[in-house]
């Protein structure tokens, strides 16, 4: 809930507090946020310019990067952390600046996957042979990416433990992500597998990293675990819906399972849970109208009414979203209550 000042004025013309007591509690709401930082043009700026370094170093990266050697490319990443590390130690010492400070120190971590590949690219050093050039990481599953994303994942970590900044945990996650693909061909020991060993390997990765983030969010305050469920939910959501059941049991299956993504998307107050959970359940339902039921005339009819049965009950949810959530809440037992993160108890 945002306060405005003409949200105490409100108060005053409804009785509830004197025009005193809104000036005085104004004030003191005032001092205790004037140096929280807030969202502002100032701080899309800051996040602009911090998605500009993430992707002249990543997804931007030319292959003339390779003319300078694994030696150089080391270097001058090596660089650019440290300058950036410097610039974000100076920022983050100010409350004003935290956030440019905090996204420095981001990008400082954004640099390991590349020194890690100049360092590898200059002894010749790789677990399943060559990958290619550094553009090749966001393009190709292959296992010798491997050491890079756990170095960004082990620098990341160190980084957040001295600097309390959530958007660390995006080279984090990101770094997670990628590996819950390269892991395939180091863990069946071949460079080339089969897109089902891909799959569950994406699966099991992917509810690991969930788990592992479910535990983080529910003992920070600030939100720390955005960008592991979003990859996490990638990764598992991604090869799960991947998987080709020739079974209608499994298609239901997997429609359930969506089903639950939507119930713990309330039970976390995740809306991401909620978005794949959908799309999933709209698939099963298309696989429905193309293949089981696409000789029954009344099928696409019954579809309809379902949807409108839907947004009549999303109309109904929006109008009372917050007696249904705690509703659902206080519904659940004790035991469940307390497994809910800290910040949404």
């Amino acid at each position: 809930m945002k306060i405005i000042r003409s949200d105490l004025t409100w108060a005053v013309d409804q009785g509830i507090i004197t025009t005193t007591q809104a000036a005085s509690l104004w004030e003191a709401l005032t001092k205790r946020y004037e140096h929280q930082p807030r969202f502002t043009f100032g701080h899309i700026i800051y996040y602009l310019g911090a998605l500009l370094v993430i992707s002249s170093m990543s997804w931007f990266m030319v292959t003339a990067w390779e003319r300078l050697g694994g030696g150089g490319i080391f270097v001058v990443s090596a660089s650019y952390a440290a300058l950036f590390c410097i610039a974000g130690r100076n920022l983050w010492q100010k409350p004003a600046f935290r956030i440019p400070g905090g996204l420095l120190y981001t990008a400082a971590v954004w640099m390991t996957p590349l020194a890690v590949y100049g360092f590898q690219r200059m002894l010749g050093w790789w677990p399943q042979g060559d990958p290619g050039t550094y553009r090749d990481y966001h393009i190709w599953v292959k296992g010798s990416w491997f050491f890079m994303e756990v170095a960004t994942i082990l620098v990341g970590a160190l980084v957040l433990r001295k600097v309390k900044f959530p958007f660390i945990t995006f080279p984090i996650a990101f770094a997670l992500w990628y590996m819950s693909m390269d892991l395939t061909p180091l863990l069946f020991g071949k460079t080339e597998f089969s897109w089902n060993e891909r799959k569950w390997v994406s699966v099991v990765f992917g509810a690991t990293m969930l788990v592992g983030t479910y535990f983080i969010d529910r003992k920070t305050k600030e939100d720390f675990a955005f960008w592991g469920y979003l990859f996490g939910l990638l990764a598992f959501w991604g090869g799960l819906s991947a998987m080709n059941s020739n079974s209608e049991l499994g298609k239901l299956i997997y429609c359930l399972i969506n089903l639950f993504l939507i119930f713990l998307s309330v039970f976390l107050g995740r809306k991401a849970f909620a978005v794949l959970g959908a799309i999933g359940m709209f698939g099963y339902f298309g696989h429905l109208a193309h293949s089981v039921f696409k000789d029954v005339i009344l099928f696409p009819f019954a579809l309809s009414l379902l949807g409108i049965f839907v947004i009549f009950l999303g109309v109904t949810y929006q109008k009372n979203q917050e007696r249904i959530e705690n509703w659902f809440i206080r519904s659940l037992p004790e035991t469940l209550r307390k497994l809910r993160p800290l910040k949404r108890c």
